[in-house]
């Protein structure tokens, strides 16, 4: 409340003396920005919008549509997807409108602008291999307008003024009377048509961050609404094909947000959790893009309507779980890039390995801590990330490096490594937390005490938090932290494992010519125009056996010369190859020529799984149970 006065009083002085400036912001708390949304009234796929703002005090104002969203960490350019935006004044004439670019638009004369008026296009229909293609929205933080659904993220429907950021706002949806409609908006009124047929719903947001913050779902939806102790659940599903239910997630549901409430413990969450879940069959003009984007009480899903009841609900927990833990952090936990988000122009945090890193751990830790899986299911998931991480992404990348350059490359495309390498590193802090602590303290409650130091109205200062982190933990968190996020230096997991009286165990198995324990041994390099032998030929017998060697380049193969444009053609046809069949490959290392003749026979590779050492000692195993909450009546080692 002080600050809020102090600068309303401000405001005041400055508006005395006659600032124009301080006029439009004076206005932002007192005239909100009237919007609406016509959905009975699409048109070529588009949806009507109309933005009045209020009286303008200046000359030229500027009106903007996200470039950037939170949580995507991705250009999406949603201006791109407005169409035949007008300025109209009080008396109904166009005034001048300027394009800056795909997300901005100058409005001269803008003391007499009344409204905007626009069309905006959805982006489910033009996805291209699921949504990640340059500048299209991933799935979950984009729109859809079609007959029966509507997902209204409503980044992509109304935009904002950059002299009005601050401004409260009001959203009208006017849609068929026999749709559903869900939003944890707050509803002002429902006012019906004349004839009955239309339903305008009225909400209200306190400013443009809860507009983006919101999201929508309208059309023939299965809702389902439930207690989770004392959070309401509203579980949204659309299923083009009716192939799956709201009540029949309702119990998966329901034993997740169980088990994540028990898991957060005393740490405080929300009254409300919306869940929109869209269920895609993938055919023309059906989004691609899996996966999730989380809000401070919602979450936008899109998954597989294909998949059985079983695989759907595991989707589900492992991803839904994910959202909502980011409660945690960034919503609760964040920094001021997070705080004042610059939807056209944002920096980015040093922490993405805590925003999406910790919270991926957490997804997947309170599912063995809670009991919803197995020691074995979990150690069996650790292991498969530890392989992804250190197959397909730079596992000597700095992550707050790529973290604050994540929309530049090399840093890009390594991205997805926050929810491989980047939940590994959660699970290493927690290990160390509750070696030091005797079991006491744990990443978890790290992260509360960061809540109550900070919280959701007071960012920390991105610069200073791992030493502030140091502060209030151990010496050696400080030294992994610096070592292995801030520094590149990959991690020894087998070091953290042991702490948990857990071990990694190789085991000879089949596999084909192509692959190792560690991924295809086959690489092709653009730039040289060559097909060559990775480091994990290493660990394919038949390789090894014939004297191939990492870095070998692959000349020709059965008497047809190997080129790049080939070489996918090259590996199809040795895919198909059999045990028995006859092989000639030449190679060259070093510029020398080596001749490999010879008849394929069954290959073998290394498979690694973690196991629990039977030679734990009783303070490895007393600290894996507390970790994973187990009861003391394990079998204990001996120190």
């Amino acid at each position: 409340m002080k600050k809020i006065l102090s600068i309303t009083i401000l405001s005041f002085l400055l508006l005395a003396c006659g600032s124009s400036k301080n006029v439009a912001n004076n206005m932002e708390a007192t005239n909100p920005i009237v919007t609406t949304i016509d959905l009975t009234q699409i048109v070529d796929d588009k949806a009507p919008v109309t933005i009045n703002p209020g009286p303008f005090t200046q000359d030229i104002v500027t009106y903007r549509m996200p470039r950037i969203i939170q949580g995507s960490y991705a250009i999406d350019n949603f201006g791109k997807y407005i169409d035949n935006l007008i300025a109209l004044d009080y008396s109904g004439n166009s005034l001048p409108v300027t394009r800056l670019d795909d997300n901005s638009w100058q409005i001269a004369n803008a003391t007499q602008l009344d409204r905007l008026e626009y069309d905006v296009n959805d982006t489910f229909d033009i996805e291209i291999q699921g949504g990640v293609h340059e500048e299209i929205p991933f799935s979950p933080g984009g729109t859809n307008i079609s007959p029966e659904n509507y997902v209204l993220n409503l980044h992509g429907f109304i935009g904002y003024f950059d002299s009005l950021k601050n401004a409260q706002y009001t959203l009208d949806v006017t849609a068929a009377a026999n749709f559903d409609r869900t939003s944890a908006l707050q509803n002002t009124n429902m006012k019906s048509s004349p004839d009955g047929t239309k339903i305008t719903t009225s909400y209200f947001a306190p400013r443009y961050f809860d507009i983006t913050d919101n999201p929508m779902m309208y059309g023939k939806l299965d809702v389902e609404e439930f207690m989770v102790g004392d959070i309401k659940i509203v579980l949204s599903v659309y299923s083009p094909n009716k192939r799956h239910k709201a009540s029949t997630l309702k119990e998966t549901v329901y034993k997740m947000m169980e088990a994540q409430k028990s898991y957060l413990g005393d740490m405080n969450t929300t009254s409300r959790y919306d869940i929109y879940l869209y269920l895609t069959d993938r055919s023309k003009e059906q989004p691609k893009g899996i996966g999730a984007l989380e809000h401070h009480t919602s979450t936008v899903a899109v998954l597989i309507e294909t998949r059985s009841e079983e695989s759907l609900a595991q989707s589900v927990i492992d991803i839904v779980s994910h959202e909502f833990f980011h409660i945690v952090t960034p919503l609760t936990v964040h920094s001021e890039d997070v705080h004042y988000f610059d939807y056209n122009q944002p920096t980015f945090s040093k922490h993405l390995w805590m925003y999406e890193g910790v919270t991926e751990y957490f997804a997947q830790h309170f599912q063995v801590y809670e009991g919803l899986i197995t020691p074995q299911d979990y150690y069996n998931e650790v292991n498969s990330e530890i392989l992804r991480s250190t197959i397909y992404y730079d596992d000597a990348m700095s992550f707050t490096e790529m973290s604050e350059n994540v929309l530049e490359e090399p840093f890009k495309t390594n991205y997805s490594n926050v929810y491989e390498k980047g939940a590994l590193l959660g699970m290493c802090i927690d290990i160390l937390m509750r070696e030091e602590s005797n079991g006491n303290r744990s990443m978890l409650s790290l992260m509360k005490e960061l809540s109550n130091k900070y919280g959701i109205e007071k960012p920390f200062d991105d610069e200073s938090l791992i030493d502030e982190i140091i502060e209030m933990t151990y010496p050696s968190v400080g030294e992994f932290l610096y070592t292995h996020v801030v520094g590149g230096t990959p991690i020894d997991y087998s070091m953290f494992l042991e702490k948990v009286g857990l071990k990694f165990k190789g085991t000879q198995v089949e596999t084909g010519f192509l692959q190792s324990g560690k991924g295809s041994v086959f690489a092709a390099d653009q730039e040289q125009g060559v097909l060559f032998f990775t480091s994990n030929v290493m660990d394919n017998s038949f390789w090894v056996d014939n004297g191939v060697l990492e870095d070998d380049i692959v000349k020709s193969v059965n008497d047809t010369k190997v080129s790049f444009e080939n070489a996918r053609t090259i590996i199809m046809q040795m895919y198909r190859a059999k045990v028995g069949d006859d092989i000639n490959v030449v190679i060259n290392r070093n510029g020398k020529e080596i001749n490999i003749n010879t008849k394929l026979t069954q290959a073998y590779t290394t498979k690694i799984d973690i196991e629990e050492d039977e030679n734990a000692t009783a303070t490895q195993i007393k600290t894996r149970n507390a970790w994973l909450n187990i009861s003391s009546k394990s079998e204990i080692g001996s120190d």
